[in-house]
């Protein structure tokens, strides 16, 4: 909620909903945000931690929230009034589940309110050599997600993979339809790295998006991605790095 008339002109005033005092968003710190998908995938989080979560989101005006797909529909009611997009895992997090089944829970999770699909793409098949059926399930879910007007993010696990097999595995989603290509789930053997998101970006051209996740915890970390090419960062640590902008502005 902004409160007009009250901020600097390049500044943005938030109303913190846990308490009465408005938080005071610097326009860097508001950029940086718009930038991050606030995301809370953990088996054990509940309905609790998923509206703190949004509650964040509202604050600081990340782009999204990233959820698992049973919380959609709570993630959607909670932010119903905002700009905050939401967003859904689907294959989450091995992507051995059969095409049918990653079908199908993507068309729940829009119809429940999500216009971000995070898909984990079959890393085995990858991996084996079967490029056509990983190529088809893609299509497959770009055939119900683009048509709404929603985004399609594939995730590639790329610690699983070889460079060949990344690359190879970026011109797969983009020939498919697919609207970025994405690092990791967060519950692989790594995380991000710079060097895979460099690849990704010079692999898939300025015209489809690179999200960066797994293991992104500070401001630099941040910076360091969008370097590379990530235009997305998803990270559960998003407050603590948009904090991070103003003590390093009050610095």
């Amino acid at each position: 909620m902004i409160l007009a008339g009250t901020a600097p002109s390049n500044d943005l005033i938030s109303l913190d909903l846990a308490t009465p005092q408005p938080i005071h968003v610097t326009s860097e710190q508001a950029a940086i945000a718009a930038q991050i998908d606030h995301t809370l995938l953990k088996p054990e989080a509940t309905a609790a931690d998923i509206r703190r979560i949004c509650a964040e989101a509202r604050q600081w005006r990340f782009c999204s929230v990233c959820v698992n797909p049973y919380w959609v529909s709570l993630v959607a009611e909670e932010l119903q009034d905002s700009a905050v997009k939401v967003c859904s895992v689907v294959g989450f997090p091995l992507g051995a589940a059969l095409p049918g089944i990653k079908l199908t829970e993507a068309a729940n999770a829009m119809k429940d309110g999500a216009r971000e699909i995070d898909m984990v793409l079959n890393v085995g098949e990858l991996r084996g050599g079967n490029h056509d059926r990983v190529q088809d399930e893609i299509a497959m879910l770009a055939s119900i997600v683009a048509p709404t007007g929603s985004l399609l993010k594939v995730i590639l696990e790329t610690a699983l993979l070889s460079d060949e097999q990344k690359e190879l595995a970026c011109r797969i989603c983009r020939q498919a339809g697919a609207h970025f290509v994405k690092t990791s789930t967060g519950f692989g053997p790594g995380g991000a790295t710079v060097h895979d998101v460099s690849l990704m970006r010079r692999v898939v051209g300025p015209d489809m998006g690179v999200k960066a996740s797994g293991g992104i915890r500070t401001l630099e970390d941040f910076r360091a991605m969008i370097a590379a090419g990530a235009t997305r960062v998803g990270a559960s640590a998003s407050v603590a790095i948009v904090k991070a902008a103003e003590a390093g502005a009050s610095a």
